[in-house]
């Protein structure tokens, strides 16, 4: 069954989802699975490509943009573009396209400020109605 999984952190930095996303992706490749991760243009795409190389100096994690580096783990596009897997689908923008439902997984990553927490309630809502499995991990009341 197709799964959406939420990641609550407490920060309202946007630099705050670039971080926590590189130990994710660390963790989703570890299971063997490929990471597409969309965002809302090509300026954050890029922004987050830089991100991903200097989130966490002590770790790789293999990246490139959609259509830059051929059989890359986990890449980065923007818009409507799509990698040729349909394993992990990473949601940066704020509505989640419908083609993300054709993916194993669903992820977002989510940041306390108004604007992500209203999208993201409305992906959540559009998840649930379409039956996915649904997890939420709130990261706010850990130490």
């Amino acid at each position: 069954m197709p799964r959406a999984d939420y990641y609550i952190l407490p920060d309202t930095e946007p630099e705050s989802r670039a971080a926590f996303l590189c130990r994710l992706c660390e963790k989703i490749l570890g299971l063997g699975m490929r990471v597409f991760i969309s965002t809302e243009h090509e300026t954050a795409a890029r922004q987050l490509d830089q991100q991903l190389w200097t989130a966490r100096p002590q770790s790789f994690v293999p990246h490139a943009l959609l259509n830059g580096q051929p059989d890359s783990p986990i890449e980065i596009g923007w818009g409507d573009q799509l990698p040729d897997h349909r394993e992990v689908f990473v949601n940066l923008s704020a509505r989640l396209p419908d083609a993300a439902f054709d993916f194993e997984r669903i992820v977002e990553v989510v940041i306390q400020t108004p604007d992500v927490l209203a999208a993201t309630r409305d992906n959540y809502a559009r998840c649930r109605d379409r039956g996915l499995e649904l997890h939420r991990t709130d990261m706010r009341h850990r130490s």
